[in-house]
């Protein structure tokens, strides 16, 4: 493992990244936001159908 060459990458790639618009943001945000919320119907389409399948509670 060469360290010094992995700092001088990582101090290149922090010099090259930049603070995100406010519209970039809220475009990330609700991208993000819209897949959690998918992630969390299919778990709870998923448990219901267990559920149905299963005979109950």
């Amino acid at each position: 493992m060469d360290v010094p060459y992995d700092l001088t990458s990582y101090v290149r790639v922090l010099k090259m990244a930049t603070t995100p618009t406010t519209e970039e943001f809220l475009q990330v945000s609700k991208i993000a936001g819209a897949g959690i919320l998918l992630i969390g119907l299919m778990g709870f389409l998923i448990g219901g159908i267990m559920i149905l399948l299963t005979g109950g509670l």
